[in-house]
């Protein structure tokens, strides 16, 4: 073959390629083209097989030419695939003869869901939704609400300190204090948030969620916390539910109780949940004590009233007979979807 034809046919298959390349509309085509002018049986290998029947003298320049081809071919071979590559990532890929999936629909956390039926209970009764800061001083947490300095009260809140006197509160009723600060009787509440203790077992959580309640008004007694109490656990738990209370000790109401329900598992038959006892504690209540008026200028002589704690994760676990309280919080979308 003379060497002006070597070339001419050269020429004509490097237009080819780089039409067949730039044309190529998908990474099919494309190694398509790849495989027809670059594979090992391709044009440009043809080529070089032809090189034999050249002139020896020619050979040097014909083979920088061929060279110089299968560099064009190869670098626009290499910016299509690139530029295809980002195209088929950046188009949907749908393929409309699958069959359609049927989209999921989520559940309500027991635990929010627990607390909003408790709170529209209460708002019935007339009572306004509070909130207060989840890190507290000492002068709230503890010592506004009648726990001196090292006193062994203090003990059983197993607190978290964050330094500089602040800790996480233990219980939302420092919420009591901050609301009579600000506003005169009378003061019907109740406080929902997150709340904090060095406690973690099967029925305890070192975060768990609680509903203070604080009622201060003219004239309020023993019998009226008794009254809302009891409508609250009938309408919460069923008409049927029994209740009763016991004497407790709390720095910041006296007199002071602890409330038990019948146990809403067994029916007050006896069971292991409820230890066979018939019973289940459930919040803890009393008589606001009138040295917490001290601080926030009430006069114990023309007001009083009542304070009660609930524990929206006891009660949640009761509602839906749950045994662990790590359950919800588990991050298990199966276990809320029992719930819908």
């Amino acid at each position: 073959m003379e060497k002006n034809e070597f070339l001419a046919e050269l020429g004509n298959l490097e237009e080819e390629a780089l039409r067949a390349i730039s044309s190529s509309g998908t990474l099919d085509e494309l190694e398509n083209a790849r495989i027809k002018f670059l594979g090992s049986k391709g044009g440009l290998n043809e080529f070089s097989k032809k090189m034999g029947t050249l002139k020896k003298e020619d050979r040097p320049e014909t083979g920088r030419v061929l060279n110089e081809a299968r560099g064009k071919i190869t670098s626009s071979f290499s910016e299509r695939a690139s530029l295809l590559k980002e195209e088929a990532e950046e188009k949907e890929q749908i393929d409309v003869t699958l069959p359609g999936r049927r989209r999921k629909m989520g559940s309500r956390h027991l635990i929010p869901k627990t607390s909003a039926e408790i709170c529209s209970i209460f708002e019935r009764m007339g009572f306004t939704i509070t909130e207060g800061p989840e890190v507290e001083t000492d002068y709230y947490n503890f010592e506004a609400l009648n726990f001196p300095p090292d006193h062994p009260s203090r003990d059983m809140q197993q607190s978290l300190f964050v330094g500089d006197g602040l800790l996480l509160r233990t219980h939302t009723s420092c919420v009591q204090i901050r609301t009579m600060e600000k506003k005169k009787p009378p003061v019907w509440i109740v406080v929902p948030g997150k709340t904090y203790r060095r406690d973690d077992d099967l029925t305890h959580s070192p975060m768990f969620n609680q509903i203070e309640g604080l009622a201060v008004d003219k004239n309020i007694t023993m019998a009226d916390l008794k009254g809302v109490l009891k409508s609250f656990v009938e309408e919460f738990f069923s008409p049927r539910t029994r209740i009763r209370l016991r004497p407790s000790f709390f720095p910041f109401t006296e007199p002071s109780a602890e409330v038990d329900i019948g146990c809403v598992i067994c029916g007050g038959k006896g069971c292991r949940i409820c230890k066979g006892t018939g019973w289940l504690e459930v919040l803890g209540c009393g008589m606001v004590n009138p040295v917490l008026y001290d601080f926030v200028g009430y006069d114990p002589e023309e007001v009083s009233g009542f304070a009660f704690g609930i524990g929206v994760d006891r009660m949640a676990m009761l509602k839906y007979n749950l045994d662990n309280i790590s359950r919800f919080y588990s991050g298990d979308a199966r276990f809320l979807r029992q719930f819908p």
